[in-house]
Parts: C-alpha cells; structure tokens; sequence
C-alpha cells in the first residue's frame, strides 16, 4: 500500500485568512512548506480501485494538486464538515462521471451524512464498516473515539490478512480510554492528529491531543512509525527536530509504502 497526504491542516486550514503569524506567513512565500489543506490520505492498493479518506472542503483542490480526476471509494471517519464539506462535489462528480460509487463510514456518520446530504444516497452506494470490510488484502476495522469538546469520531485500523502489516488513521482524537487505545499498540504506522505543540486552552474545550501529549503516548503504544497530522498554524513542519526520529510532520511529498 502507498499513502498519499492529500491534506494535513486542522479545521481552518493554513494559513488562516484573517492571520499574519510567522507559519501563516511562510505558507503564503514561495517555498509555503507550511501550506496545508484540511485532512484526507488516499490509498493505493494492489489489485483495487484506490481509498480515499474524508472528503472536506478542500477536496476539489485536493484532487487537481494530485491530478486526480475520479473517486470511486471514500471513506469517512466522522461527519464534521472539515471532514464531509466535499461530499457534494463529490457526488456531482460521480453523477457526471455515471460509474458506481461507494461511501464507507460507521453506521451513525452515515446517518447524519443521509440527512446533511439526503440526495447522495441517489447515485452512491453506502456501506457501513461497523463490522469491518476486506479491499483486497487489507482488512478494514473501525472503532469509537473520544473527540473531546467535539464530540466522537472513528478510527481506521488497516491490516494485511498475509503480511501481518498494521497501521491506524486517527485524524481527531483525545483522552482515549485504555479500551479504544487498544487498536493502537505496537502498530507499523499511526497517523494521528495534533492540532497544537503544546495546547494550553483548558481540556474541557479541546478536541484533539498535542504533540506533547502523544508523544507520552507512543511511549506506551509502541508504534514503529508515526506521522502527525491535522496541524493548525501553531506548528511550523520546518521545526521537527525536537521530534523523536520515528515520529514526523505529515506532509504532502513522497508517499509512506507498507
């Protein structure tokens, strides 16, 4: 499997149109390494149609960055509009394109997607993962968690039914109880989102772990790799050597092969 960062900002994506901070700065330059679109991977598998995870707003943009003319499989982790806000489009697409389409999603994220966007279901098929699904080799579990102040998502755990390969995305997360941090011990990769370095707004009103924080929790779950996403513009990708050398800044360049 190869997989593509198509987007790795938080929420309000960077730079932020009403700021004028150092990161918001150099992503504006030239060079902007610090330029990202809100959260989404796309997979490519051997011997299936390529995933796509989450379709946010930015998914239009995503798809002529990656040259990309046609989805044919997405997969939501939760139905917050930085992760969903695409869906339209993406239906559009599908409906001119006239070829199947399929949503993957937990039972609940599928029903608030049917009532946001009731006329979906007109030409994509949906499919719930609650009790997991099979892309060729690579079988598909997802399980409930914590997204604080915000609510709850999913997690995706990917593994490979002959290899023994395991990896976890984890875009929107926090305070995990031992029982959903189970699917993430000793891991090949963890993708999971850190909006902040180290957060200080009181823990009632967060949503997502800091870097700090999940640093601590590698120390525990062992991961052999680990990319960090969903990165607000309160971290700059250009400051990564305080980082352990198995952990990094996901970016948009060369693709992680598992």
């Amino acid at each position: 499997m190869d997989i593509y960062f198509r987007g790795t900002s938080d929420a309000h994506g960077v730079p932020r149109l009403y700021c004028e901070c150092d990161v918001c700065a150099e992503a504006r330059s030239t060079e902007g390494v610090n330029r990202r679109l809100r959260p989404s991977v796309q997979l490519f598998l051997n011997n299936h149609a390529p995933l796509w995870i989450d379709c946010g707003p930015d998914w239009y943009v995503q798809m002529e960055q990656a040259k990309v003319r046609f989805v044919q499989h997405m997969l939501i982790t939760h139905a917050h509009f930085d992760h969903i806000g695409g869906l339209p489009q993406w239906y559009d697409q599908c409906r001119y394109v006239d070829l199947p389409a399929y949503l993957y999603a937990a039972a609940e994220v599928l029903d608030v997607i049917k009532e946001r966007f009731p006329w979906i279901s007109n030409k994509v098929q949906f499919i719930t993962l609650d009790d997991g699904y099979t892309f060729a080799n690579w079988h598909l579990s997802v399980w409930r968690v914590n997204h604080g102040h915000n609510g709850y998502s999913y997690g995706f755990r990917f593994e490979h039914l002959l290899e023994g390969v395991k990896w976890v995305y984890c875009p929107d997360s926090i305070a995990l109880t031992e029982e959903q941090q189970q699917p993430l011990f000793d891991l090949d990769l963890l993708i999971i989102g850190t909006s902040f370095y180290k957060e200080l707004f009181p823990m009632d009103t967060r949503s997502l772990y800091d870097v700090t924080e999940i640093l601590e929790c590698i120390k525990l779950w062992q991961p052999k790799q680990v990319r960090l996403t969903h990165l607000s513009h309160h971290i700059d990708v250009r400051e990564s050597a305080t980082l352990p050398e198995h952990v990094q800044y996901a970016q948009n360049k060369e693709p992680i092969k598992l």
